[in-house]
């Protein structure tokens, strides 16, 4: 995990007001022993001005009012404060829902080593949290690249213990993290050399870091949303399009919608910036209307 350790921020996470986000409470939460993470909790715009002054405990109780809530695992790079993730919170916020987002340990201004089991523990904690203070508002899992594979990891447990959330949405998916690798720019003048599976892949591989979600979906029984730019840089847009492929026909997915939406590569959007898509609103409603009724 040594590229995932966190990096150098330049913003006061304490404060997410300095980010435009002024109905957002900043909080910390312990998963485990030596372990402390650091969560934003963005609430439905329609209740930003009730919450000017207003203390944790106030924005806890909110998550019984009648919104629903989307837990958010960030990807690889930043913080829960990245300016793209930022941007998400608010589109999110405007349209009704609460949004918990989080550092991993090891991210931010979280403490802890980062490890997959690590990352999956955390997202589970988070999630246990909300469930506890939700009643019975619908909670949707997302997850953005990386963090798709912690969300798949989720959601699979979740499943396993019969608590699933109302829905799955994957932002720039890849199907696990040895295929990710694979595909990544940085590996490219690298991947056609003799041994590139040896010396690049199989260390990954004997690490235990996995983030199978090819495997993962064979698991899940909750309605799936995949949002896929075609233009990504960063994960290519035919890794998400496999993994459809592969849930789609899933035998633990065949009474739940499964839905690919792609985002044709003239619109800019790459790796990040699906936010910034018009359709983004009705897309969601349609899929999420449809998955409350399963």
């Amino acid at each position: 995990m040594g590229g995932w350790v966190r990096v150098p921020y330049f913003i006061d996470l304490k404060k997410p007001q300095d980010q435009g986000l002024n109905h957002t409470c900043n909080f910390y939460l312990q998963p485990e022993e030596d372990v402390t993470i650091g969560v934003w909790h963005t609430l439905p715009a329609a209740l930003w001005k009730n919450a000017q002054e207003k203390d944790q405990m106030w924005y806890e109780e909110t998550l019984a009012l009648n919104h629903p809530v989307i837990l958010y695992l960030h990807g690889n790079s930043g913080t829960r404060g990245g300016d793209h993730r930022v941007q998400l919170y608010k589109v999110l916020s405007t349209l009704g829902y609460h949004v918990i987002a989080f550092d991993y340990r090891g991210w931010g201004d979280s403490l802890g080593t980062p490890s997959e089991r690590g990352m999956t523990y955390d997202a589970l904690h988070v999630f246990d949290w909300i469930k506890a203070r939700s009643g019975d508002n619908p909670v949707y899992v997302w997850g953005h690249s990386l963090g798709t594979g912690v969300a798949t990891n989720l959601v699979r447990r979740l499943c396993e213990r019969e608590t699933p959330p109302e829905a799955l949405i994957l932002e720039s998916p890849f199907t696990n993290i040895r295929e990710e690798a694979k595909s990544h720019p940085f590996s490219v003048i690298y991947r056609y050399f003799p041994g590139f599976d040896w010396f690049f892949l199989d260390p990954i591989t004997e690490s235990g870091i996995k983030f199978a979600s090819d495997e993962n979906v064979n698991y899940i029984s909750c309605p799936l949303l995949i949002l896929h730019a075609e233009d990504d840089p960063v994960v290519p847009f035919h890794l998400g399009r496999k993994l459809y492929n592969i849930a789609a026909p899933s035998r633990s997915l065949r009474d739940y919608k499964v839905q690919f939406v792609p985002f044709h590569k003239d619109l800019g959007y790459k790796h990040k910036f699906i936010y910034r898509s018009p359709e983004l609103q009705q897309i969601l409603r349609d899929f999420l209307s449809t998955a409350d009724q399963q």
